[in-house]
């Protein structure tokens, strides 16, 4: 292994280490935007409630089916 392998080696690390850091970095910034967010009201709580019951009974519609397939 010759001085340039190690070279480029070590400036590798180092640009996957930077890249990373900057979109940790990004992504942590877009995320903390918009929690100004007012909280959940009533409406949203029956809205989840019935998203899971959908839910629910979409699971059980594919294990029915699932079972009448084999």
């Amino acid at each position: 292994m010759n001085l340039n392998q190690i070279v480029n080696m070590v400036m590798r690390t180092l640009m996957r280490k930077g890249i990373n850091w900057g979109i940790n970095k990004g992504t942590q910034v877009l995320s903390r935007r918009g929690t100004t967010a007012p909280p959940p009201t009533a409406a949203d709580h029956a809205h989840s409630a019935q998203a899971r019951e959908a839910a629910k009974r979409a699971r059980k519609a594919a294990a029915i089916t699932r079972r009448l397939g084999r």
